[in-house]
Formats: structure tokens, sequence, C-alpha cells
């Protein structure tokens, strides 16, 4: 038997932060990063608060790639705070920090966890939706991917507004991770009609909507439909799971320091080719699927494997347009180095939980190939 659940209420177009004046919480904590704070974004969510002189604290703390000290200062905060609610505001940092903020105060004072409002700033990460966080430590530059059903959000709210002033290069990073998450999400040995559904839809809009997204960061109508696509996708991979696409950048972004979205973005083609077992003879389940992908977004050549080298040309190509590095040469990272931290990076990629619903189970020696492939000339 199989199932699939959405606990999640969502609200969505232009405005629909205003929702947030109609729950009926008596304190709430809000959770976000410095800029929502100085550039007065996030009074576009405490203007109803103090409109119903309902009480609140904000934690403007949070930073990229969210690590335990900051969730550590972020839960002695809450326990002050005692919140009915939790507020997140902001990426998927912002997010995944609430998250881990939320269960840890629930384990701390041993009642229920407040209820988590997800309010995502950028179109990437699907985190308002979704089981999955991810919390660093710089100490071992190790990023560590949490998977737990009570880390989804009880409401998420999906206001276009807050992406209007995303800068266009993390408008494309975040970009391109929604259609990683939906790719791999269609792969996945998790993969089911229901999460075929979101997948399916989230795919052709990035095809469609991303590149006048980036172009034109103050089209309204296209950032809705780029914000709707990233929930969509949440709602198929939260439930599908994911690949060693996120595997590999997790490693990598985690020791190198590069965006999430980036990362990804970087991976990706390397990822499509290996599962789709373009180098063997015959053909893969992988394959069938990435075919079926590549045929929704109107390319299809005269072979299975022909049209999977039309999906990955086409993702280059999309890469390439928002000027992705496709190299660590490009990105400005030393390939000798890079090269020394390959063999640790790919056993924590092997060892990530996303690498489990990967549809073609890697060997270690693979997850090390596939990393080279990113050095220009290859290895």
């Amino acid at each position: 038997m199989e199932q699939y659940m959405m606990p999640t209420k969502i609200f969505f177009g232009n405005e629909a932060v205003d929702e947030i004046a109609n729950l009926s919480f008596n304190r709430y904590f809000i959770i976000c990063d410095p800029f929502m704070q100085k550039s007065h974004k996030v009074d576009l969510i405490t203007k109803s608060l103090d409109k119903n002189n309902t009480p609140y604290a904000i934690f403007a703390d949070v930073v990229p790639d969210p690590t335990i000290d900051v969730v550590t200062q972020g839960l002695a905060q809450a326990l002050a705070c005692q919140p009915e609610a939790m507020i997140a505001l902001g990426g998927g940092s912002a997010i995944d920090t609430a998250k881990a903020i939320n269960s840890l105060y629930a384990q701390s004072t041993g009642n229920a966890a407040p209820a988590l409002i997800a309010v995502p700033t950028t179109s990437g990460t699907g985190s308002e939706v979704t089981s999955f966080a991810v919390v660093s430590d710089p100490a071992t530059k190790s990023k560590y991917p949490i998977v737990d059903t009570d880390l989804i959000p009880d409401y998420a709210i999906l206001d276009p507004q807050f992406t209007l002033s995303v800068p266009a290069s993390v408008t494309a990073d975040t970009g391109m991770d929604v259609l990683a998450h939906t790719l791999e999400a269609y792969v996945s040995t998790g993969a089911t009609d229901f999460t075929d559904a979101f997948a399916e839809k989230a795919m052709r809009v990035v095809w469609t909507e991303l590149a006048t997204t980036v172009k034109h960061g103050d089209d309204l109508e296209a950032r809705a439909k780029m914000h709707n696509a990233s929930c969509l996708a949440g709602l198929a991979f939260s439930t599908a799971g994911l690949g060693i696409c996120h595997s590999l950048a997790h490693a990598f972004g985690g020791t190198f320091h590069i965006p999430h979205g980036r990362a990804i973005a970087m991976v990706l083609p390397h990822i499509i080719s290996y599962n789709a077992g373009l180098e063997l003879a015959g053909e893969n389940e992988a394959l069938k699927r990435y075919e079926a992908a590549a045929k929704l977004l109107g390319i299809q050549a005269g072979t299975p494997k022909a049209t999977v080298h039309g999906l990955i040309t086409g993702v280059k190509r999309l890469s390439k347009s928002f000027n992705i590095p496709q190299t660590v040469n490009d990105y400005g990272i030393d390939p000798e180095e890079f090269l020394e931290a390959v063999p640790e990076m790919a056993q924590k990629a092997l060892d990530d939980n996303c690498t489990g619903t990967n549809p073609r189970k890697p060997s270690l020696a693979d997850l090390e190939g596939l990393y080279k492939e990113l050095v220009k000339g290859g290895y």
C-alpha cells in the first residue's frame, strides 16, 4: 500500500500574507534573517499582528545554511517567548531554521509543537510543504538533511510580492533547484501517480517561466507561477524523495560554501546522464522516466537515449543562459583542492538521506566519478 499526505493548508496569490490576520493564535515567534527586518519586509507580517494587538517576538539571526549554533540561539528565545505559533519568513534557510527550532521546542517543553507558518520569500526549496530540513555544522563542513513528518508546516503562505526584490542570480539558482526537485521526484523510487502529477505541472512551469522571471524580476504573474511551481515541486518530493543530485550538492556546497541551487545546477546534467545509464548498453527504467519528462517539455528525438541527451542539452543551455558555472574551474575553485576533497564528499553523499530513493544505486566510486566530471577536461 502507498499513501499521499498533504497536511499543510496553503494560501497563495498576491497579498495572501494578509491571511495571517485571520489566524487565531495568541502569541507568535517570527523567524527571519537580518535583511527581512532591516528592509521592513517583516512589517508585512507584523502589521497584521499589531492590528489585532497580538504579541510577538522576532528572531532575526538566521544565516545562509542554518547552523546548529543559530538553531540553539533561536530555541532559547523561543522558550522565553512561549508562542502558540511560529512564523518562518525567508528562503529555505529561514524555514529550515524554524523547523528545527519548532521541533526542539516541543522536545524541550514536552508539549505539542507550536503551529508552524511558512512564508517563503524565494521560489526554490519548497520547504514550506516538506518534511525536509537541512542544518549545517561549520566545524565539519557538513550539511545534515533531516527528514521527519513532524517538520511539515501547518500553513504555507505563497505571496509573490515577497519575491519581487530577489536578485536575478538568486532567482536563477533557486529556479534550477526547483527543476531538479521535479526531475528527481519524477524518477525517484518513491514516485507515485500523485507525486507525478505535482512534478509534471511544476517542471512545465519552470521550463516556460524561469527565464522570464530571471530577466523580468518585476513580472508579478511570472513570479507567482514560479512561486506556485516551487511549492508543487515540494509536494512531489516530500513524499517521493529526491536523489543523488541533492546528495552530491549537499556535500559539495557544504565543503566549498556554494549556494545550494547553484551547486544543484552544476551537478544536475551529470546526474541525469548517470541515472539514465547513457553510458550503458540497453535501457533502464530511469531512462524511460527521463524520456517521458523530456517529452512533457517538448523535447523528442529518434530514440529514448537521444531524447534524454536532448533533455541534458536543454538543462545545460538554461543553466548557461543564467551564467551559472559549469565546472569547478569556472567557479574559481582550485581543481587540485577540489579533487583532494572528492573522497570525503563522496562518502558524505553516499550516506546522505536523499541517496536512498535514487533510481540507480551508486557505489562510492560512482559518486567520486560524478564529482570528477565537474573538473574541466574530466578525470
